[in-house]
C-alpha cells in the first residue's frame, strides 16, 4: 500500500481555489508506472502551525507503482514545482504540498526520505481521509491502524469535509 497526502492552501493558475488545485494533483502524477487506486473526500483543515493563513484543502491517495521510493518522491516534488510550489520558510502557505506518507511498509531514513512520514501519526489532516480509505492500514513504528492514531489525538486541529 502506497499513501500519499496531498495538500494545497494557495490556488495555483490556472485553478481559482486550493481546493481545485489539489484535485488536479493526482492526474499530473498519473503516467507510466504510476496510478492512482483511490482518494479520500476532502477535507478542509486549518494550518499546522495554528496561523493566518488560508485553510488547506487536504486528502490521502492510494497510488498503484512499481516506481522505488526515492523515484516517486522525485516524481511528487516535480509536479509540486509543475505547479509553482516555492520550497522557502518552513509551514509557509504553499500551491501545492505532496507527501510520501507510507511505501508498503518500509521504514527508511536517508536525509531525502524518511519513511514512514515522520509527523503522519500527529496530525488530523492525514490521519481523517487515510482512515476514510485505509481504516486498518497500520503505522509501521507504532504498530497502531489508523483509526487508533486518530482516536487518540488529542483536541485540537480544526478539520471539515469539504468534497467527495
Amino acid at each position: 500500500m502506497i499513501l500519499i497526502g496531498i495538500g494545497s492552501n494557495l490556488a495555483a493558475p490556472p485553478f481559482e481555489t486550493p481546493l481545485e488545485t489539489a484535485r488536479a494533483a493526482l492526474p499530473a502524477l498519473a503516467g507510466p508506472h504510476l496510478q492512482p487506486a483511490m482518494c479520500s473526500s476532502w477535507y478542509g483543515s486549518a494550518p499546522l502551525p495554528l496561523s493566518d493563513q488560508p485553510w488547506f484543502a487536504n486528502a490521502v491517495a492510494m497510488l498503484s507503482t512499481d516506481l522505488e521510493p526515492e523515484v516517486l518522491l522525485a516524481r511528487m516534488l516535480d509536479v509540486e514545482a509543475r505547479f509553482g510550489r516555492v520550497r522557502g520558510e518552513r509551514n509557509a502557505a504553499r500551491t501545492l504540498d505532496l507527501d510520501l506518507l507510507d511505501y508498503d511498509g518500509l521504514i527508511v531514513d536517508t536525509p531525502r526520505l524518511t519513511l514512514p512520514h515522520p509527523r503522519l501519526h500527529e496530525r488530523r489532516f492525514v490521519l481523517e481521509p487515510l482512515s476514510e480509505i485505509a481504516p486498518r492500514w497500520r503505522h509501521p513504528r507504532l504498530g497502531l491502524t489508523a483509526v487508533e492514531l486518530l482516536v487518540s489525538l488529542p483536541a485540537g486541529q480544526p478539520i471539515r469535509k469539504i468534497g467527495g
